[in-house]
């Protein structure tokens, strides 16, 4: 047999526990740094199929490696399995309709993407077993990529340090392998103290901290537009000084997300939010500490890696759908706005059955990833693969709805057989990694990876 047969064989095997393990993080839903029962489960899979476990990778409780084999090189397959915020949504249902009032939800797909890649590495497993394959696999369960960056926290710790090249996937409206650019980011707190009084009686002795960040966020509106056109800035209120509008706020809270395409370009941008910060504290007559909370550097893509991965996609072909999952998938795309329906029916495609041919030519793609500092590190590649109706938005109440559907299954499954067949590939071939490895050198031009993560930083809870 093959590797490609192999692979076949095994994820038919151990179809029923991948999807079992995706189904019960979905039900889990835990965001960043709260992933307790999911990285435990997914560590436990991986232990019981023979792999040799380090937990609290980095010193981060929900992180862990697992690891198969020995010597070079060593292939790293990324994993994730971190909910959302308040995107709470019953399983397979047309209709928006929370499990719980606010709760969290998998509105990214990341029990796909972590038990994905767990497919992966168990076939990878099973491959190297049966073909005497020499090397190291190491599965990597990362937590908090929505708003904690914590691969940035294990890069910081080493734990890619012996890495040849790494390998990942993202659930996605359609199959291709991944060839583009994304955004830098820094995820800064800013926490406002002011005096509180009755509002009617004394509101010349109070000070605002609610006005503070009202005043911040006009500085930052009137700041959008003497930035790159590329750049974003994103807020939310994540303490509004209380229910009481009779009292002035003593306290209230800003959480800012800015991305660019590049860390120094984020770190200018910063600068300038920091300013506007203190401005409107000095404006509000309050005070306002700033506190780092994440980061996550731009992604270096690698053309080698992607051209690769795309010769295994089109070997493996995408999966098919039933008319009973199409159904589903057209009522789903029923529920967009008028806008999406209509971006929708430019393309007519209700699941994606086909492969996106490769840009050879990078892309840029607007988000953010923490994969982008293990780019920085090591060669990465990754494919994109359907497990949603097409148009389906990210971090969306209809994502998430999806997440346990059969063919959000199916496409999990072709992207563990794309990254396995990858891998082995890799394994098996020397002169692909060193190839991998110059066009890396070449990308970076010269430039090399410094942390966003100032001494102080540490993982931490999403404070809600």
């Amino acid at each position: 047999m093959n590797y490609l047969e192999i692979i076949k064989e095994t994820l038919e095997k151990e179809r029923a526990r991948i999807v079992a393990v995706s189904d019960q993080i979905w039900e889990f839903a835990e965001v960043r740094y709260e992933e307790s029962q999911s990285a435990a489960l997914m560590a436990q899979t991986l232990e019981q199929a023979g792999f040799t476990l380090t937990r609290n990778a980095g010193n981060i409780d929900t992180a862990f490696v697992a690891s198969f084999g020995e010597g070079q090189p060593v292939i790293a397959i990324l994993g994730e399995y971190d909910a959302l915020p308040s995107l709470s949504q019953k399983a397979n249902l047309d209709c928006f309709a929370p499990v719980v009032k606010a709760g969290n939800g998998h509105g990214c797909g990341h029990n796909l993407l972590g038990s994905g890649a767990l497919a992966a590495a168990l076939a990878v497993k099973a491959c190297m077993q049966a073909l005497n394959t020499g090397g190291t696999i190491k599965y990597y369960g990362c937590p908090a990529e929505e708003g904690g960056g914590g691969k940035a926290y294990m890069a910081r710790a080493g734990l890619f340090a012996d890495v040849d090249v790494a390998f990942t996937w993202h659930p996605w409206d359609e199959n291709l392998a991944y060839n583009a650019r994304m955004l830098a980011t820094n995820q800064v707190k800013y926490l406002f103290k002011g005096k509180s009084t009755h509002a009617a009686f004394s509101p010349h002795l109070g000070r605002s901290a609610l006005d503070g960040v009202e005043l911040m966020n006009v500085g930052a509106n009137f700041l959008r537009e003497h930035i790159i056109p590329e750049a974003r800035l994103h807020y939310a209120i994540t303490n509004a000084g209380g229910n009481a509008p009779n009292v002035v706020q003593s306290e209230a809270d800003v959480l800012y997300k800015i991305r660019s395409p590049k860390m120094q370009q984020v770190r200018e941008i910063t600068t300038r939010v920091h300013d506007i910060a203190r401005g409107a504290a000095l404006m509000s007559g309050t005070e306002v500490s700033i506190e780092f909370d994440a980061a996550s550097a731009d992604l270096i893509p690698n053309v080698t890696l992607a051209t690769m991965m795309d010769e295994e996609l089109s070997k493996i072909g995408p999966v098919t759908f039933t008319r009973e999952e199409k159904a589903f998938a057209h009522a789903i795309q029923q529920t967009f706005s008028e806008e999406e329906k209509r971006l929708v029916a430019k393309k007519g495609k209700v699941l994606a059955e086909d492969l996106t041919p490769l840009r050879k030519e990078p892309d840029f793609l607007n988000g953010s990833t923490d994969v982008g500092d293990v780019s920085w590190l090591v060669p990465v590649g990754q494919v994109y693969i359907a497990t949603c109706a097409w148009g389906t938005p990210p971090h969306s109440w209809q994502m998430v709805t999806q997440g346990k559907s059969t063919y959000a299954h199916k496409g999990m499954l072709l992207a563990g057989s794309v990254i396995a067949a990858s891998v082995m590939r890799a394994l098996t071939t020397p002169s692909l990694i060193a190839a991998a490895k110059a066009e890396h050198t070449r990308q970076l031009d010269g430039e090399s990876y410094n942390s966003l993560l100032p001494p102080e930083a540490q993982p931490r809870p999403l404070n809600r």
